[in-house]
């Protein structure tokens, strides 16, 4: 599914790319996808220290950040003067993703070119995926453009939600029934959040005391 994923990403967002470099693990099946899909060759440019947990859900900044360098390594005889389709399986904070951006860079890359094998994160999940709260999330606050330009990237792409679909064997989610759960893609929730409520800047907490507090 996740190589899917990554053949119908090229298919939206194609990439005047030399290579394309996954970061590992999770943006690697998805990369392989992309790459053949795009007819470019797939290197490890970026070597991934398995003895370091999950950044993301680290609860500082100064943490997820030592975590990333720890983390990750980049392979400066693949990477040097080349143009890289970099492909990961989302952006959440975008923490990792800029520090990963700028590995890169360091390694010598003349362009870099995010790809994401998934629509922007935008809300937070209440079902067990331990992600930040909504205001935290990159894509809840920023558009495709100022997320390119915080995570420092030449360019930017995100599958879209309907290509998801397509990807998993299924027709456009518009004008139907989900067969999944996208709720932290379209903040469509499959049942009722007693103590949240959607707003037009997002979700909010409902308190005793006031109609809304920020989340």
């Amino acid at each position: 599914m996740r190589k899917k994923i990554g053949a119908e990403l090229a298919i939206e967002n194609p990439v005047d790319a030399d290579i394309v470099v996954p970061v590992p693990d999770g943006g690697t099946p998805a990369a392989i996808g992309f790459a053949q899909a795009a007819g470019l060759p797939f290197e490890l440019g970026i070597i991934r220290n398995h003895y370091v947990g999950r950044t993301f859900i680290q609860p500082t900044d100064s943490i997820r950040h030592m975590g990333v360098k720890l983390k990750h390594n980049a392979n400066r005889r693949i990477i040097e003067d080349k143009r890289i389709a970099l492909v990961d399986d989302s952006v959440v904070r975008g923490t990792t993703s800029q520090k990963i951006v700028q590995l890169l860079r360091d390694a010598g890359a003349k362009e870099v070119h995010m790809r994401v094998a998934s629509p922007p994160t935008r809300s937070s999940c209440f079902y067990g995926v331990d992600t930040p709260e909504t205001a935290k999330l990159l894509a809840s606050r920023m558009s495709i453009e100022e997320m390119a330009k915080f995570i420092r990237v030449d360019s930017l792409g995100f599958l879209s939600i309907d290509g998801l679909y397509r990807a998993l064997g299924e027709t456009a989610r518009e004008n139907k029934q989900p067969q999944f759960c996208d709720a932290c893609f379209t903040a469509e929730y499959p049942t009722r959040l007693l103590d949240q409520k959607v707003t037009a800047s997002g979700l909010c907490r409902l308190s005793p005391r006031a109609d809304c507090e920020s989340v």
